[in-house]
């Protein structure tokens, strides 16, 4: 089941999809598909492709997809097992590419090759990133050093956060932006934290 901070989290990713016209989406860590249905729903994309590492998620996210009525066909909306630290070569040419809650899955030492992935090899107008942010965590009543999820390898906070964002930007010819999600606190900010990175022309 969905929980109400997951569903605005996807929400938003759709609405800032919609905003930036990108007809072309690249969900990278798609998991059961809950993004790619949301997109299928709106007839601005016209393709869609969902990468997962784990066969069990994209077996789940192709009998969700189904379900609802958008069957992957491979035309409008794939499905391929992959991983995100990876250019596949057969997947260029999209606008946007969404990693929602997926590099904290990735060891830290690893994350230039999803850099290198993402915004040198597929190379989208628009990248939208979603990650805990680690500082809200106390008021999910976790003890400190505690991780939301057992396969997190880091929790970072916004100062963190924004710097490598940064830092990514700055590199491949990106503008980034950035917005809390969830019900904001003055001080420790919102449960997610989002960058919206825009190619420079």
């Amino acid at each position: 089941m969905v929980t109400l901070l997951h569903q605005e989290r996807l929400d938003l990713v759709v609405e800032v999809l919609l905003a930036c016209g990108a007809s072309s989406v690249l969900d990278l860590g798609c998991g059961p598909g809950e993004l790619l249905l949301l997109l299928a729903r709106h007839q601005q994309f016209h393709r869609l492709v969902g990468i997962d590492t784990s066969v069990e998620a994209l077996q789940e996210a192709r009998r969700q997809l189904t379900h609802h009525r958008y069957p992957p066909d491979g035309k409008r909306l794939a499905l391929y097992q992959g991983s995100f630290t990876e250019c596949i070569d057969d997947l260029q040419g999209f606008d946007a590419v969404a990693l929602i809650e997926t590099i904290e899955h990735i060891p830290p030492g690893r994350l230039s090759l999803v850099e290198r992935a993402v915004v040198v090899g597929y190379a989208p107008k628009t990248v939208i990133i979603t990650t805990p942010n680690s500082e809200y965590n106390p008021l999910h009543g976790m003890a400190p050093g505690r991780f939301r999820h057992p396969d997190h390898q880091f929790e970072w906070n916004r100062q963190k956060f924004r710097r490598w964002a940064q830092g990514v930007a700055e590199r491949n010819g990106y503008q980034v932006r950035f917005k809390d999600i969830g019900d904001v606190d003055p001080v420790l900010g919102g449960s997610t934290q989002m960058a919206v990175f825009s190619r420079i022309c």
